[in-house]
């Protein structure tokens, strides 16, 4: 984000509890070397910075998981299965792997003996890789290209006025809300694979990961960060690293202290490792690695445009909560701390889709410039307009907002932080309502310039990380602006700072995805399930 001139800090209370700190800093270039700088492990001096994939060498001191190769724990892969991305797959029933690496089933589809098929109950219609079921599809109600007409739903196969039998219309298909699988208890509310609806409850199988999700839907994650949990299928490597001692700003932060990965527990951070080895004394997080076969790992920033030295790490035992009964650390951000990946593997350049999410809080929201998750310039300064797409959870600083007082999701898409775009400007969007919860799921699409006729499309996404669906806070154009239609999109990525490294901003932060291609309002609604599922404060 653009640094603001002549700004004086202004700090004002609001009523969600967030505090206002108008200020602002920024982010220039520096190497991010695949090397980091040296640190010690909890035993002995060593290279601070070696990925998951290395762990276990100089650098990583290891407990338990912590230090695992990123391919299997290093073991090559048993029986049947591959090793595609760094990860071990049956390839006969794999949706994602179906008979070879790489090779996806169409959504709809399963994996059956190595071949991507229709599920029983569903057919492929002509035209369309996607399974349908026609006694609810109102495109194919009784069989394919069988529509049906317009304020009329689908109900076992047949076109009717009004549902009946116990079902509700959802999407114009009637839905038995105890057992559909894919609207269970609500509409649009849908079961992860394996499991099934009873009662109105998902219940059973075993719950794919968010990045599961997102490949099923054609939509692979090219970055998952997380300090809490598990985000990737198959990673057995450490989510973060702490430094104990002396640390120092920019990616090699720990330069004199001693290193401790932290890894897996059941799914979990083990926590217990870093209680253990951090006692005594105050410990950083030094790297928050990519579960992705990406490796996007994120260390503190190297100096920007905006602020032209580097940023801090931040406190590894500043923000504890619980996970479905598990103590966990998530991320405190401050004014001077954040971290980027400064040349992003397998990100969205240019004008191509992109899908990011990530779980905050609307605790410790400091209106200052930028408390961003996401897509940002690989130089670390202001390169214009459209330069930078990221998930920005605030109240907007000096530029677009919602109604009603936010906090507010928005997207910093460079030079402006955007609620949405009505009324040919950016400010009281009226579909934009605050988020005033304690976890926070707050979501963006990125999609192509040929959308709305040529006006592009963003859509942004927000709600409740314990409870219910996400609400579609905004879905429409651009901004009618010079530069972001085509967006011009580099593919850095950045946490807790604006894309020029402007870091007056502040929040909490747990996790984040970013993934390729536009994901639909179903898919975003059943990352939301995933996430609620988790038990963020529980």
């Amino acid at each position: 984000m653009k640094k603001i001139r002549s700004l004086i800090p202004v700090t004002v209370a609001v009523a969600v509890g967030a505090i206002v700190a108008c200020a602002c800093g920024s982010f220039s270039s520096g190497a991010d070397g695949a090397a980091a700088g040296s640190g010690g492990t909890e035993n002995s001096p060593g290279a601070s910075g070696s990925s998951p994939s290395s762990a276990g060498g100089s650098g990583n001191g290891s407990s338990g998981s912590a230090g695992a190769s990123a391919t299997a724990g290093g073991s090559a892969c048993t029986g049947s299965a591959l090793s595609c991305s760094g990860s071990c797959v049956d390839p006969a029933s794999d949706k994602a792997n179906c008979g070879s690496c790489g090779h996806a089933c169409a959504a709809g589809q399963a994996c059956q003996s190595g071949t991507c098929g229709c599920a029983a109950g569903t057919l492929q219609c002509a035209g369309s890789s996607a399974c349908i079921d026609t006694k609810s599809d109102p495109a194919n109600c009784g069989a394919c290209g069988k529509a049906c007409a317009p304020g009329l739903v689908c109900g076992g196969g047949a076109c009717t006025a009004t549902c009946n039998g116990g079902t509700t219309a959802c999407s114009g298909a009637c839905a038995n809300l105890m057992t559909d699988a894919a609207n269970c208890g609500s509409c649009g509310m849908a079961c992860t694979t394996g499991q099934t609806c009873t009662s109105g409850s998902c219940s059973g199988g075993v719950a794919p990961s968010v990045c599961d999700i997102l490949a099923t839907a054609g939509n692979p994650c090219v970055a998952a960060h997380s300090t809490t949990r598990l985000l990737y299928t198959g990673y057995t490597g450490p989510l973060y690293q702490v430094c104990k001692g002396s640390s120092v700003a920019g990616p090699n932060s720990c330069t004199s202290g001693m290193t401790r990965d932290i890894g897996l527990v059941d799914g979990y951070a083990d926590s217990a490792a870093q209680d253990s080895f951090c006692a005594g004394g105050a410990c950083t997080i030094s790297i928050i690695y990519d579960q992705s076969p990406k490796e996007n790992h994120l260390k503190p920033a190297p100096a920007g445009g905006a602020k032209n030295t580097p940023d801090n790490p931040a406190s590894a035992g500043a923000l504890k909560t619980t996970l479905s009964g598990h103590a966990v650390y998530g991320i405190l951000i401050k004014p001077g701390i954040g971290y980027r990946e400064l040349i992003g593997n397998g990100t969205a350049t240019g004008d191509q889709a992109e899908t990011e999410y990530m779980v905050s809080g609307r605790q410790d929201l400091i209106n200052g410039c930028c408390f961003d998750y996401g897509n940002a310039e690989t130089d670390s300064h202001d390169d214009g307009n459209g330069t930078m797409e990221a998930i920005y959870l605030g109240l907007g600083v000096v530029w677009g907002t919602g109604v009603n007082g936010g906090p507010w999701v928005e997207a910093d898409l460079e030079n402006g932080l955007f609620a949405g775009w009505e009324n040919n400007q950016d400010r009281n969007i009226s579909t934009n309502t605050p988020l005033a919860y304690d976890f926070i799921t707050a979501a963006i699409v990125g999609d192509t310039r040929d959308k709305n006729g040529g006006k592009g499309r963003f859509a942004l996404y927000g709600g409740d990380a314990t409870s219910g669906m996400l609400k579609t806070m905004y879905d429409g154009i651009r901004p009618a602006k010079q530069g972001y239609v085509p967006m011009a999109k580099q593919g850095s990525i950045i946490l807790g700072i604006g894309g020029d490294n402007s870091n007056g901003a502040g929040g909490r932060w747990y996790e984040g995805v970013m993934a390729s291609g536009a994901a639909s309002a179903a898919t975003i609604n059943a990352l939301q399930a995933n996430i609620v599922a988790a038990g963020y404060g529980k």
